[in-house]
C-alpha cells in the first residue's frame, strides 16, 4: 500500500513527542529532522520537503504549541494541516463544459495507465448519470484500440474508433458522433511515448487546438517517483494541463509523487487509481489522504464505499431475519459479496482510525479464503443453504468434492456460521438492533481474523 513506509516513520517520530509532557525547540527540531528524512525516503522532491518542514517548524515552535498541555497533538495537527495544503487542500471536480459534449483529453507517458484508467473514470461519471464516449486516439501502440474496446464493453460504454487514422481527424469525428448520439462527455485516449519528445507534444497540441477540451488530465504512474513529477512539469509546460490522475496508488509505491506533483505543477490531483478492477478509482481528497498517512484513518471514504455497495432493501430484510434468527448461508454469501465489493480488505481496515500499518501487520487476512468460502456455499443445494441442519456427513463430503476443499474446511465454515448466528442472536436480544446489522467488522465468523 502506498505511503505505508512513510506512515510508519512519521508515527515513530510522533511517538517520541507523545512521550514528553512538554516540548522544547530542540525536541521539535529533532522530530522535524525525522519527518524530513521520512519524506525524502518516500521520494518527495527535496525542495518540496525543505519548504514543508520550514512551514511546520515555524508554526510548531510558536507559543501555542510549546505551552500547550498536549503539545505533541498540536504538532501532529499542524503536520496534518500542512500535508493537506501540500496536496491541494480540497477535492477538485472534473471540468465540465456548458457546451456539450464536454471533452476530457487524457495524456501521459506510455505505461502510465491512460487507457484503463480513462475507462475507469468514464465508468465513474456514468454512475452519476452522464453518457460518456471513449475515443481511441492512440493509433501507434499495438492493441491499444482493442484494449479500449474491451474495457469499454466491460463497463457498457461505447467506443469510437477509426483504426490507424490521423488522431486529430479521429478526435474531431468523435465529437460529431457524440453530438449525434447524445453523448455528453467524451474521453480522448491519446498516444503516449516511453519518453517525452517533440513529435508527441506536437500531436497533442494539434488535438487540443482541434477539439478545445474542457479538461486535459495527465495520467501519472505513482510508482515512477520523481520521474512522475518531471513528466508532469513537461506536459504542463507544453499543454497547460488542468488536472492529474495518479495510478497504481495501491502498490508499494513510496508515494512521493502524490506529495510532490501538486506542489511542483500547481495543478490539482483529481483522481487516483487504487487497484486493477475497473471500479478501483476514486476522487482525490487531500485531507483524507493526509489523515491516512498520519494513521488517523479515513472514515468518510469508508462510509462512501459502504454506501456505494450497500443495498438498503436487502439490509432491512436482513435485519428482520436476524431478529427472527433466520440467518442462512444464502444471507452469509450476500454479506461476503458486499464486503468483497468494497475493495482490498487490508486497505478498508486501514481506513479505520487507530488501525495503523503496525496493527495490520499482525492481521491474518487471507483473501483467498473468500473464494473457498464462496465455493463451499455455492456447492450446497438451495435447500441446504436455507436449512444448514441438513448437512450430514455424506452431504459434507459431496460439498467438499464439488468446491475443491476438504470436509475439515466445510466443518470449519459451519462452525464459523453457527458462532456468528449465536453472536447476532445475543446482540438482537440485547436490543442492539438496526438496519446495518450483519457481518460487521472483521472478527469471529469471517474468513479472516485479527
Amino acid at each position: 500500500m502506498a505511503f505505508e513506509s512513510l506512515s510508519e516513520k512519521l508515527s515513530a517520530a510522533f511517538k517520541k513527542l507523545r512521550g514528553k509532557g512538554r516540548l522544547s525547540e530542540a525536541d521539535i527540531k529533532e522530530a522535524m529532522r525525522e519527518v524530513r528524512l521520512a519524506l525524502l525516503e518516500a521520494d518527495v522532491s527535496y525542495k518540496v520537503v525543505k519548504d514543508f518542514v520550514k512551514k511546520v517548524s515555524d508554526r510548531a515552535v510558536g507559543q501555542d504549541v510549546l505551552e500547550s498541555l498536549t503539545p505533541a497533538q498540536m504538532v501532529i495537527k499542524i503536520v496534518n494541516e500542512e500535508l493537506t495544503e501540500l496536496m491541494g487542500s480540497e477535492n477538485v471536480k472534473l471540468n465540465i463544459s456548458s457546451q456539450l459534449p464536454s471533452v476530457v483529453m487524457l495524456v501521459g507517458l506510455q505505461g502510465a495507465g491512460k487507457t484503463t484508467n480513462g475507462a475507469k473514470l468514464a465508468g465513474l461519471v456514468k454512475k452519476s448519470g452522464k453518457r460518456p464516449l471513449l475515443v481511441a486516439c492512440d493509433v501507434y501502440r499495438p492493441a491499444a484500440i482493442k484494449q479500449l474496446e474491451t474495457v469499454g464493453a466491460q463497463l457498457d460504454i461505447p467506443v469510437f474508433q477509426m483504426g490507424q487514422g490521423n488522431p486529430v481527424d479521429i478526435a474531431k469525428a468523435a465529437i460529431e458522433h457524440a453530438k449525434r448520439h447524445g453523448n455528453d462527455l467524451v474521453f480522448l485516449d491519446t498516444a503516449g511515448r516511453l519518453h517525452i519528445d517533440e513529435t508527441l507534444m506536437d500531436e497533442l497540441k494539434n488535438i487540443r487546438e482541434a477539439v478545445k477540451p474542457s479538461e486535459i488530465l495527465l495520467v501519472v504512474d505513482a510508482m515512477t517517483g520523481q520521474d512522475a513529477v518531471n513528466a508532469a512539469s513537461a506536459f504542463d509546460e507544453a499543454l497547460g494541463i488542468t488536472g492529474i490522475m495518479l495510478t497504481k496508488l495501491d502498490g508499494d509505491a513510496r508515494g512521493g509523487a502524490a506529495l510532490s506533483v501538486r506542489a511542483v505543477t500547481g495543478k490539482p490531483i483529481k483522481y487516483v487509481g487504487i487497484g486493477e478492477k475497473l471500479d478501483n478509482i476514486e476522487p482525490f481528497h487531500p485531507e483524507r489522504m493526509a489523515s491516512r498517512i498520519l494513521g488517523m484513518g479515513d472514515v468518510l471514504t469508508l462510509i462512501e464505499k459502504a454506501e456505494q455497495n450497500f443495498d438498503e432493501k436487502k439490509a432491512m430484510q436482513m435485519a428482520e431475519r436476524l431478529k427472527k434468527n433466520q440467518f442462512t448461508f444464502s444471507d452469509y454469501l450476500d454479506q461476503l459479496e458486499q464486503l468483497k465489493s468494497m475493495g482490498n480488505i487490508k486497505d478498508i481496515a486501514a481506513m479505520i482510525p487507530g488501525m495503523d500499518s503496525k496493527a495490520l501487520a499482525g492481521a491474518k487476512i487471507d483473501e483467498k479464503e473468500f473464494s473457498r468460502t464462496e465455493a463451499i456455499i455455492k456447492s450446497m443445494t438451495a435447500k441446504e443453504r436455507e436449512n444448514p441442519q441438513l448437512l450430514n456427513g455424506s452431504r459434507k463430503r459431496r460439498i467438499a468434492a464439488g468446491s475443491g476443499t476438504t470436509v475439515v474446511d466445510v466443518n470449519r465454515l459451519i462452525k464459523q456460521f453457527d458462532m456468528m448466528k449465536t453472536m447476532t442472536k445475543q446482540m438482537t436480544a440485547g436490543g442492539k438492533k438496526g438496519k446495518h446489522m450483519g457481518m460487521g467488522m472483521p472478527g469471529k465468523g469471517l474468513p479472516f481474523k485479527f
